[in-house]
């Protein structure tokens, strides 16, 4: 709408909410900015430059990275972000304005009181729960899942495994090696992710590490449960992560079995459905070399800007390599590629991608005819049939929604995974389509 001579007010668009560009500039609006644009989620692009608006600048939203720009033009602004160099607001207090400003402040006061009263129980009954708690029993207290052991030395864990023994080895890549240990005092089994601290960035990436795993907890991510920060036996610096074990090992070893097919191997629709709505992950897992901890690619994103990108660069946003901030539309890509990867069975390094060709592309120009061609036909395997009548039967058992439902699968993946940031989709909107398809799936297999 930009250059139309547009005048009143900025009229109420909040229902618009999957609203991704609005350029209001070079018209003649008048009034304050609304607030409720702060309130569009969607919104990527905004631009109100040389208009004749007035009033504070919202701070939330798309108003809390913009540059002033957006504003110039409009010389009654004020407030803003402090990064805007706006006048700040002056606001002249009516007596009408000032009792209501009492009233507020009694209102606050009476919540802050009945606040404290409420902290206050509720601290009593928790160090009456504490002192209740140190008089069990030191057996009772101990599980898998609460277990937190301290620092450990470097002497302990070479005894666990055995002097770091080869037959101890689960993985390695370019930032160490993982081991696998039991520790004696209780037999609980554990994965050691030895640094490797010739490579650049490894003590940064261990320090990363622990200050965002200490915070964070969440089901995709691998729980730590120590660390040692200390010297070998010749004096060398030593640095390793106490993970909790994995026996059940990483997506990679799912999609992509060395052996022939297996049980292990038959991840289903739904159970590949599941893995996105649990949220963003990317493996880690180079073609030739698995990778224990997945998952630690869900570090905080503060964590990218001294590090860099982590995680195999095929996961990587385009925009990433031309020095483009990370960013939540970066995630999407990662996100999409994965999804791609988890229904066709094929990794974006796959030798079918010529240099001018990818995974996105080969779904996309696959869909929705040829959809059938390029699923990942383990997904269907003892969810169906047996391994002997595995095979073009299994296409002909699949209902017309069915079908429906994974051409919008991979819909999402690739929508998800565009080249411009602009063009991807958003983990609410991901979340809700996916959601759909598997009530849908579910109806079908009902039916």
């Amino acid at each position: 709408m930009k250059g139309n001579s547009l005048q009143g007010t900025i009229p109420d668009v909040e229902d618009l909410q999957d609203l991704q560009s609005l350029d209001l500039s070079l018209n003649n609006p008048s009034g304050p900015i609304p607030h409720f644009i702060a309130n569009l989620t969607s919104l990527l692009y905004l631009n109100l430059s040389f208009n004749n608006l007035e009033g504070e600048v919202p701070v939330t939203g798309i108003f809390s990275n913009l540059s002033a720009d957006v504003f110039i033009g409009n010389s009654k602004l004020c407030g803003g972000i402090q990064e805007l160099h706006l006048r700040p607001c002056v606001y002249q207090e009516t007596q009408k304005t000032r009792k209501k400003h009492v009233l507020a402040l009694k209102y606050i006061l009476t919540i802050v009181f009945a606040a404290s009263f409420s902290i206050l129980a509720l601290l009593v009954v928790f160090f009456r729960w504490r002192r209740n708690l140190k008089d069990r029993p030191e057996q009772e207290d101990r599980s898998e899942s609460a277990c937190f052991y301290p620092n450990i030395s470097y002497e302990e864990l070479c005894i666990a495994t055995g002097g770091f023994s080869s037959e101890n080895l689960i993985g390695s890549g370019s930032f160490g090696t993982v081991y696998k240990e039991t520790f004696t005092s209780d037999g609980m089994v554990v994965a050691v992710k030895v640094l490797n601290l010739q490579h650049q960035g490894a003590s940064k990436r261990f320090t990363a590490e622990c200050q965002a795993l200490r915070n964070i907890r969440h089901r995709n991510l691998v729980k730590v449960i120590s660390a040692c920060s200390s010297s070998d036996f010749k004096e060398n610096d030593f640095k390793a992560l106490v993970f909790q074990f994995m026996p059940k090992g990483n997506l990679d070893e799912w999609l992509h079995p060395e052996k022939e097919i297996h049980e292990k191997s038959s991840l289903t629709i739904l159970q590949r459905m599941n893995h996105n709505r649990c949220g963003l992950c990317t493996s880690l897992s180079s073609p030739s070399v698995p990778n224990t901890h997945d998952s630690l690619n869900a570090l905080e994103p503060h964590l990218f800007s001294s590090l860099g990108v982590m995680g195999t660069i095929d996961y990587a946003a385009p925009e990433y390599g031309m020095g483009i901030k990370v960013s939540i539309l970066g995630d999407m890509y990662s996100f999409g590629i994965l999804m791609l990867e988890i229904f066709t069975g094929r990794r974006p390094t796959d030798p079918l991608f010529q240099p001018s060709s990818s995974l996105h592309h080969f779904v996309e120009t696959a869909l929705p005819e040829n959809v059938m061609e390029i699923l990942d036909k383990t997904a269907f395997h003892g969810e169906r049939m047996s391994k002997e009548t595995y095979g073009e039967e299994c296409w002909a058992s699949i209902k017309k929604e069915q079908t429906e439902c994974l051409v919008g699968i991979l819909e999402i993946g690739v929508a998800s995974s565009a080249e411009s940031p602009r063009d991807r989709l958003t983990m609410r909107q991901v979340y809700s389509k996916l959601t759909a398809i598997r009530e849908k799936i579910l109806r079908a297999e009902v039916a």
